[in-house]
């Protein structure tokens, strides 16, 4: 099932992006994307008349959105995904040898510089191919009606569509906040748009994602796996009800997807196939966590957790693509030496007796078995540390972050491997001698702990000596599962103020971790953070981390309950100070107040960068209109003319000047 359809989408992917070529001068500020293509190269009223047209389109969108995961440049790194945890509590970006190196934001990042797309961040693929998503969506709508479909067939396909526009749409409103309204497809440039309030934006999306639970059918009446489901379109009303204050509704919608829908948590020792790869040097206990993670595992029909998983294997184009263990794990044959000044670590592990390739030794092969990571971000310390504290307690129990079975890496696990250092040889990784000295001179980029059960990713060339599995290869990955339905619903629960609800889903969650500190479940059981904190520990990612909070920002000053450190926030000031500014300021130990400086850059973040600049490029782009941009940036005006109803918004998409 999956391989027919990665071929459907392999087959159809250079046809069905001359899309693109119809100016949508939001994405795209080059002269010539701003030309209009000659119909005569391009007829869409032939190309998407027929099923097969509008499949075509659809699986373009599936294609698409994983892409914010798998995205693979010839460099090597900078992963989309990896630039929005730069923004978050739990990430910083960690390339020290890189002069741009993306640290000092607050300063740095404006209109011109947000849409750099090279090694340091990606912040031009949120804005730009976000709205190519929606091209793609707004395509299949544009032509369903005037295909030969019966009506059941036509709403399956706005459904899916309608899940595919929305999901990019939330994620622009936390990203960006009040962005231009696209529905349409134009035959023209079109360069007078205004940009509509998130509030419109939100009560539009709501809209269609309640036509979609109507009309798209459930994974079990599915053929496909790695298609929108009625599930993973129930998952996204959740989070639109949730940004537009609806709070019971979410949580009944939540109801009806953990109760009612015929998903269940992965839970017991272990589920599908096992995969120990290399033993010798890092051996896993088998353990569910491992099991649910294993891109062989995620999109089998038994993983009755799996909401809507992102086929990445077997064929498919983007199978060179998902560099985790090249882009997330540490440096660790880096700037690390032994007591003995020694290299710690050697990328290509030798027997004792030394000598030529032939004496390979798998023993402490971590190049293998880890992955020979570059680390282009790193963790905070309290993602490595204090998160992992509860009831004050360090809850050795919770398998997401043990290294006893192996799911986590401290770096003191590592071992010396290099057969010349005879003292040192085999014995556990020292970050300082006796007489307390460093033996590590960058420990931002070679020296921190992580998650190898999300990070180990096994590599379709894994035979080829060139490759040696160091990057990680093509994988499974997921976008939505049960587990994150029950913090969505813990989070429902808590703006309704029903804190010992909101406490009993979280602990389901840390129950299947089999963690030995749970939260009480009483009416003072859980904050938000302690929501948030479960969020970090269970989806990392998975969850897009800086949206996700900027979201949980909004909702948390819409509900008028208090954080964790007894604030409340105002919707019309979160530029000024937000939840998500007060979680960096907390529990981010580069940001602001550390002085951590790296290559004479310091780690900055302001409060008004919980909202990214609306990039310049598109704003000159939109030479007849003006574009909304986010306070404290340069271009913003309070009294730019905005839409504030999505229904004025849609009207004016007819009127090309």
């Amino acid at each position: 099932m999956i391989q027919n359809r990665n071929k459907i989408i392999a087959k159809l992917s250079k046809g069905i992006l001359i899309i693109a070529g119809f100016a949508l001068t939001l994405s795209s500020c080059s002269e010539d994307f701003l030309k209009p293509d000659p119909l005569s190269f391009y007829e869409p009223g032939k190309t998407f008349s027929t099923r097969s047209g509008l499949e075509a389109a659809l699986a373009m969108c599936d294609r698409h959105l994983r892409g914010y995961w798998s995205y693979y440049n010839t460099q090597d790194l900078s992963l989309p995904i990896s630039t929005e945890y730069m923004f978050s509590d739990v990430v910083v970006a960690a390339k020290t040898d890189d002069s741009n190196i993306f640290a000092d934001i607050a300063t740095r990042l404006t209109p011109a510089t947000g849409n750099d797309n090279n090694n340091t961040n990606r912040l031009s693929y949120f804005w730009g191919e976000s709205y190519v998503g929606i091209k793609y969506a707004n395509t299949i709508l544009n032509y369903v009606d005037d295909v030969d479909l019966d009506e059941q067939t036509k709403n399956e396909f706005k459904g899916r569509a309608y899940f595919h526009r929305a999901f990019r749409y939330l994620a622009l409103c936390f990203q960006f906040k009040d962005v231009p309204l696209v529905t349409k497809i134009l035959e023209v440039p079109k360069q007078n748009y205004r940009s509509t309030k998130r509030e419109a934006i939100l009560e539009k999306i709501t809209l269609d994602m309640e036509d979609a639970v109507k009309w798209v059918p459930e994974q079990k009446d599915m053929t496909m796996i790695g298609m929108v489901s009625k599930g993973a379109c129930r998952q996204l009303l959740i989070k639109c009800y949730l940004a537009t204050g609806r709070f019971q509704e979410a949580k009944e919608q939540a109801d009806i997807l953990i109760n009612e829908s015929g998903y269940k948590l992965i839970e017991g020792n272990q589920f599908g196939t096992f995969i120990n790869p290399h033993s010798d040097t890092w051996n896993i206990t088998r353990n569910i966590i491992w099991d649910l993670h294993r891109p062989e595992n995620k999109c089998i029909k038994t993983n009755t957790e799996a909401i809507l998983s992102m086929p990445n294997r077997n064929g498919t184009d983007a199978a060179i693509g998902l560099r985790t263990m090249r882009n997330w794990v540490p440096f660790w044959n880096g700037t690390i030496n032994s007591p003995s000044g020694m290299k710690a670590v050697q990328n290509y592990a030798q027997q004792v007796n030394g000598g030529s390739n032939s004496n390979y030794s798998a023993l402490y092969d971590y190049n293998k078995a880890l992955g020979r990571g570059i680390g282009h971000i790193r963790p905070t310390h309290f993602a490595t540390h204090s998160l992992w504290y509860v009831n004050g307690k360090d809850d050795k129990g919770d398998l997401r972050h043990n290294s006893t079975v192996g799911n986590w890496v401290h770096m003191e696990d590592l071992k010396y491997n290099d057969p010349g250092d005879k003292e040192w040889y085999g014995k556990n990784l020292r970050l300082y001698d006796d007489a307390g000295s460093i033996l590590c001179s960058d420990t931002i980029r070679c020296w921190y702990d992580w998650p190898h059960y999300k990070f180990w990713v096994e590599s379709p060339e894994d035979d080829l000596p060139s490759n040696n599995n160091y990057r990680g290869g093509a994988a499974d990955w997921y976008c939505f599962r049960l587990a994150e339905t029950y913090l969505l619903r813990a989070e429902a629960k808590f703006y309704l103020g029903d804190i010992k609800g909101a406490a009993e889903d979280v602990n389901v969650i840390r129950k299947r971790a089999q963690c030995d500190e749970l939260y009480p479940e009483t009416n003072t059981g859980v904050t938000i953070g302690d929501i948030m904190n479960e969020r970090a520990r269970e989806l990392y990612m998975e969850e897009w981390r800086h949206m996700e909070l900027s979201r949980v920002s909004y909702c948390l000053a819409l509900s008028g309950k208090t954080d964790e450190w007894g604030n409340t926030y105002t919707v019309d000031k979160l530029s000024e100070d937000s939840y998500w500014f007060q979680r960096i300021e907390n529990y981010n130990n580069y940001y602001n107040k550390h002085n951590v400086t790296v290559k004479g850059r310091e780690y900055l973040m302001a409060p008004h960068n919980l909202y990214f600049p609306i990039p310049k490029s598109s704003s000159d782009g939109n030479l007849k209109g003006q574009l909304s941009q986010n306070p404290g940036y340069d271009g913003y005006d309070l009294n730019v003319a905005m839409w504030d109803n999505w229904q004025d918004a849609v009207a004016d998409e007819y009127k090309v000047e």
